[in-house]
């Protein structure tokens, strides 16, 4: 196999993968029935991708998934997240440098221009210490991420590795129609030409029944990479900074099928989700994290007014 995947390309500025066109486009759907016309009814587009993360969203809460997708609302930047953000950046660029000077010093020494970069790139995240003028929350914050960086030379040895592709954007379509695509933090690729995709998460790992649910965003990318070379990766590797655990997974060709009959199913829910405007929140313990709650009926709010024209029941549109 070559050192690259066949359909990658650089990936999309930030560290989000753009939703393509789905909720753009309506279809206007007229019939005849019994001699009359019955009036044009407006029905709003399929979806036309899905990512790892929006697959997540609607899975959690399909309400989560409208306001993020649909609705657009806004999220404030969280301190967790920004932090996960900076750290994959460093670790990206650290294989900028040849692989004797792939060391943790160097490592740490590129978290404050990757931050002045991630300030730049995305303004709002200067936000999390508007109200830190001595700078020592902001301190603290960066000390945890250097934490972060110099554990994962405990769990990996970039001294040897030349990985294939970093950041790497990937888009398959399947069959159906259904568009797939998301970032992949690292390729490896084997002289023998086995792949390993590697995503580096700054949290802790999860508890061992908790495990698949944090594999599916890695069957994901490995079914992605199979519809494009038809190559099913060799092994799947999470690594967990906040940790210091390393959870690997080999697939074979039955998981690939399987989250794909999972995604085609999603991708079904949120068409007719989409067409009816029957978005239904789902409470969890994860609520308590949520941005939306004014929005939300679960906590006395009122979502947004739809912003698509619905299918009235019954009206056969399809």
């Amino acid at each position: 196999m070559d050192s690259s995947i066949e359909g990658a390309t650089e990936a999309p500025s930030g560290d989000t993968v753009p939703e393509g066109g789905a909720f753009t486009q309506v279809t206007v759907v007229s019939a005849t029935a019994g001699g009359s016309d019955i009036p044009a009814v407006a029905v709003a587009a399929a979806p036309a991708s899905l990512s790892p993360s929006r697959a997540g969203d609607f899975m959690q809460c399909p309400l989560l998934y409208r306001f993020r997708v649909i609705d657009r609302l806004p999220e404030k930047p969280s301190e967790a997240a920004t932090r996960g953000t900076l750290v994959h950046a460093v670790l990206e660029r650290l294989f900028d440098a040849p692989a004797a000077e792939r060391t943790a010093p160097r490592a740490k020494s590129l978290i404050p221009g990757q931050w002045e970069r991630l300030r730049e790139t995305r303004p709002e995240v200067a936000e999390l210490f508007a109200d830190d003028p001595e700078g020592e929350r902001l301190a603290g914050w960066l000390g945890e991420a250097e934490r972060l960086v110099e554990r994962w030379f405990s769990l990996e040895d970039p001294t040897r590795l030349e990985p294939a592709e970093r950041e790497m954007f990937v888009e398959a379509e399947l069959e159906s129609g259904l568009r797939l695509r998301g970032i992949i933090d690292r390729v490896d690729v084997a002289p023998t030409g086995e792949v390993r995709i590697v995503d580096y998460k700054t949290g802790k790992a999860p508890r061992p029944e908790y495990a698949e649910g944090a594999l599916f965003q890695m069957k994901f990318y490995a079914l992605v990479v199979w519809r494009l070379k038809r190559v099913i990766p060799r092994r799947l590797q999470l690594v967990y900074l906040g940790s210091g655990d390393v959870l690997t997974y080999d697939p074979v060709l039955a998981d690939l099928e399987r989250v794909e009959r999972k995604l085609l199913a999603l991708w079904e829910a949120i068409r007719q989700a989409t067409e009816t405007g029957d978005w239904r929140p789902r409470p969890t313990k994860l609520c308590g994290w949520c941005d939306h709650q004014a929005h939300c009926p679960e906590f006395g709010g009122t979502p947004p007014p739809y912003p698509l024209p619905v299918r009235a029941a019954g009206s056969g549109a399809v």
